[in-house]
């Protein structure tokens, strides 16, 4: 059986934010982003900082937090910002870390420049 999380019900995008299977929760790839779909944060730091806010917002709704996050994968468009990334990324993670996957992309959905896709476990 399957239950959706997030408010895909207001979003013009076809999918859902988050979906639960088998105990895992799967949730959509975010963008930093506010909840009108404007863009925010200049640095990578503030860009990480505002697409794992709409992570954890999703992870809230399903009763979960960021410590249930089992793989994560990170879309960038300049894959350079990887190391100032990692920086930030292991103030949010402990170990064990998650497993994780980090991408190198042209683009991405409304000219973001980071994407971030979890999966968590109940």
């Amino acid at each position: 059986m399957k239950k959706a999380f997030g408010s895909s019900e207001t979003s013009d995008a076809p999918l859902s934010s988050a979906q639960e299977a088998g105990g895992l929760i799967f949730i959509s790839g975010q963008i930093h982003a506010n909840k009108d779909w404007k863009l925010i944060g200049q640095s990578i730091e503030e860009r990480f900082h505002a697409a794992m806010k709409r992570i954890e917002d999703v992870l809230t709704e399903a009763g979960l937090g960021i410590d249930h996050i089992v793989h994560v994968r990170l879309y960038l468009t300049d894959i350079k910002e990887l190391p100032a990334l990692n920086e930030v990324y292991k103030s949010y993670f402990q170990h064990p870390l998650p497993a994780r996957t980090a991408l190198g992309v042209s683009n991405l959905p409304l000219g973001a420049s980071l994407e971030i896709e979890v999966v968590a476990a109940r």
